[in-house]
């Protein structure tokens, strides 16, 4: 039995006066473990965008755009690239900013779940947004490559290259899920445990 059903069944034996109290003490607990889990997300969040960020202080920026160049894209499209993959994390940091202050903000039961689900989509569509971005870009990079660099292959070797391009996005997307997965699918967990704790409570 967890804690809170231990709660309900002594709320039974409880006046009302004292019911309302222990709901009261059981709900800043459920805002408290929310509110953490939601800052640590927007930690994490941040973590991962410092990464990213300071990755270009160790690359060769002329060897960079000459890679790229090398697979038939210019310069200003790895620049967009950059701006584009960084405007993505820095605008779903804001949002998970504001979810961590609307969760700590919350005055009653109703709000602190709705926040809570806010916060579970805002962490899905990221996840998502980013794996679109990335299958896009791959794509895009693939069809220039393959039109630059193998436009004397027969149509069978040009197939067997979009299929082999297909099944590295395919692995390449899958572990990039589950690195989010062991990252943000935890905190979201017990986010749902939390919620699913505070609907009981609501009861």
């Amino acid at each position: 039995m967890d804690l809170l059903e231990k709660y309900k069944e002594a709320w039974d034996n409880q006046p009302e006066n004292s019911n309302k109290v222990s709901k009261g003490e059981i709900y800043k607990m459920m805002k408290s473990k929310s509110s953490s889990i939601v800052k640590w997300i927007f930690i994490i969040g941040l973590i991962e965008f410092i990464l990213i960020s300071s990755s270009y202080f160790f690359l060769d920026i002329e060897e960079s755009i000459q890679a790229y160049e090398n697979i038939g894209l210019n310069k200003y499209f790895m620049l967009f690239n950059t701006i584009a993959g960084s405007a993505i994390v820095l605008y779903f940091l804001y949002r998970f900013y504001i979810n961590y202050r609307s969760i700590s903000t919350t005055e009653n039961t109703k709000s602190l779940m709705n926040q809570i689900l806010n916060t579970r989509k805002t962490v899905r569509n990221y996840v998502l947004i980013n794996l679109t971005y990335l299958a896009i870009f791959y794509v895009i990079a693939t069809i220039l490559m393959v039109n630059k660099q193998f436009t004397d292959l027969s149509t069978l070797h040009t197939v067997g290259i979009i299929i082999a391009s297909l099944i590295a996005l395919a692995v390449m997307l899958t572990v990039i899920w589950l690195i989010y997965q062991l990252l943000y699918g935890i905190l979201l967990n017990k986010l749902n445990k939390n919620y699913k704790d505070l609907a009981k409570l609501d009861e």
